[in-house]
């Protein structure tokens, strides 16, 4: 195992990570994308909204190995209750790069480049059912979360999905927040006192991917949609998230203490 974790820290470090620039870097994002998720030409996001992501004030965010594109995030500008964010609509990593901190090293660039520019908050959705992913968004960064959307995106043709409905957590990433800038310095979260879990097993993927065993991905998905659903109408939100030693996965939501000058009430509108 530790030579594994050596190498990927190794294949990491000859890494960069930087704004892409040229259209032959941002077709590479698309071609990148289609490798990643295998979706079919409907769902794939064209090269026209890369561009446009990069004209009007996203963010279109490369990892490479020398010239080759290994990763990507793609940010494009949002508003609310009059204020401006980010909104982080794609992170794509090649899968022999996986593993290695490329991921949080291109949201951490997001970051750096967001705050930059005067924005406060990057938002996102991600799959609760991916244990990997939010492991990264929850410990990792110090996103919290605390809004849940029903099958945002339709059926989708990735076969990452496994035909489920496309139901999402939204993460909000409070980039000067004391819980954000705490972890990024210290490694360390404050502690969360927990009033609701919610698991997610690690048989999830086999089930997801498993036309026989897809039901029980189904039933995972139905009853932790009411759990969030229920939990975040009581005013809880995400603040932790743990993994056993098998890799099953729970989500710790509590109250959130930290004020912000943005009110609950004025993000769900």
């Amino acid at each position: 195992m530790a030579a594994i974790e050596d190498a990927g820290k190794a294949v990491a470090a000859g890494v960069e990570v930087r704004l892409c620039q040229g259209l032959d870097e941002l077709n590479a994002c698309v071609g990148l994308q289609k490798e990643v998720w295998n979706f079919s030409d409907y769902d794939l996001i064209p090269l026209r909204l890369f561009v446009v992501a990069e004209k009007i004030g996203g963010q279109v965010i490369g990892a490479f190995d020398a010239s080759q594109l290994v990763g990507f995030a793609m940010s494009i500008p949002g508003a609310r209750a009059g204020k401006a964010y980010l909104h982080s609509h794609m992170l794509a990593v090649r899968e022999s790069y996986r593993n290695t901190g490329i991921g949080r090293r291109l949201k951490l660039y997001q970051r750096e480049d967001a705050l930059g520019r005067g924005f406060e908050l990057i938002e996102w959705t991600f799959d609760p059912l991916e244990i990997k992913n939010a492991w990264l968004n929850i410990e990792r960064l110090g996103a919290i979360a605390r809004r849940y959307t029903l099958n945002q995106y339709g059926i989708s043709s990735s076969p990452l999905q496994g035909g489920l409905p496309t139901d999402r957590l939204v993460a909000e990433w409070w980039l000067r927040s004391d819980r954000v800038e705490t972890l990024l310095k210290t490694g360390k979260h404050p502690p969360v006192r927990a009033e609701m879990t919610i698991a997610v097993p690690a048989e999830i993927y086999t089930w997801k991917s498993a036309p026989q065993h897809r039901h029980k991905a189904e039933q995972v998905q139905s009853r932790n949609r009411e759990q969030f659903l229920d939990s975040f109408s009581r005013g809880l939100a995400v603040l932790g998230y743990e993994r056993d030693a098998i890799g099953n996965g729970t989500f710790l939501l509590g109250k959130w203490e930290e004020l912000s000058h943005w009110t609950i009430e004025r993000l769900n509108h």
